[in-house]
């Protein structure tokens, strides 16, 4: 890795005009490892992205339409994007025993020095099953989804021990509205939060530093082999632990609604969910 650095150092200098190069001295070993064995990286962002068409084929297509990703659209009633995912900072730094760590936090603190979660939003305009045989079949699966909410935690460590990628987050969604247009159901106001935003409080969230406002998952990705009928390579996603309390505050069929549905303290604990190709 230092000798990538080096070389990626080197590239850079030669890149600088040869008239600049007067002023320039050589740095010998210990001066170089100094320069290129910095203690991590930090990466502030703001951005917005819009994607007309993610096209998924097997035989025949799945199409996501309209997708936009930005910051949260605070209109009452209506979620989805307004402006720019902003106040983002992203931690790397390469551990001794070569572990990528990873944090994602807000640039953002609050009077008492504490970060202010990120707000976010995400919308799809429409997303669709089509033949791809010539018969023109088409089913409208979903349409104007919105989906809002913060994001207090985000570590990520790539373990060389283990290969495996460790996820430790805490979130909640404030806002959630969708049409699923071939049952003719819309699901409005959906919340999904911490396990001590309403109902029984969890006992266990009483010492939790987010106060239980957050939802808390712990996550674990990695390869698996001799899955399948052909005991090939397959994608492991372990849930350590997930808990969170959630509403939908109204569920409409054919546009009146039926009520709403709550759960209190849901837990998911050492679920594992294998994808792989068939």
């Amino acid at each position: 890795m230092k000798s990538l650095n080096r070389l990626a150092l080197a590239t850079a200098v030669a890149a600088v005009p040869l008239a600049s190069h007067a002023e320039l001295k050589a740095l010998d070993e210990h001066s170089m490892s100094n320069v290129t064995g910095q203690s991590g990286v930090t990466i502030e962002l703001e951005t917005q992205v819009s994607v007309d068409t993610v096209t998924y084929t097997d035989e025949g297509e799945l199409n996501l339409s309209d997708i936009q990703i930005g910051g949260r659209d605070d209109t009452a009633g209506q979620a989805g994007v307004d402006g720019k995912l902003d106040n983002l900072k992203i931690d790397i730094d390469v551990a001794g025993d070569g572990d990528a760590l990873i944090k994602v936090a807000s640039t953002e603190t609050d009077g008492s020095g504490n970060a202010v979660p990120i707000d976010f939003g995400a919308s799809i305009g429409s997303a669709s099953l089509d033949a791809t045989d010539g018969s023109g079949d088409s089913t409208l699966l979903a349409s104007n989804i919105g989906l809002e909410g913060e994001i207090a935690q985000l570590d990520l460590q790539v373990d060389t021990a283990t290969d495996e990628l460790q996820v430790e987050s805490a979130f909640k969604i404030t806002d959630m509205d969708a049409t699923i247009d071939f049952l003719g159901v819309t699901i409005e106001d959906v919340e999904v939060t911490g396990a001590s935003t309403f109902g029984n409080p969890d006992p266990n969230e009483a010492s939790d530093p987010l106060n239980g406002e957050f939802v808390r998952a712990t996550r674990t990705i990695s390869k698996v082999s001799g899955v399948g009928s052909s005991n090939g390579d397959g994608l492991s996603i372990k849930t350590e632990s997930y808990i969170s309390d959630t509403r939908i505050g109204a569920i409409k069929i054919g546009g009146d609604s039926i009520g709403e549905i709550s759960m209190d303290n849901m837990k998911v604990i050492e679920s594992e969910m294998v994808i792989y190709g068939h």
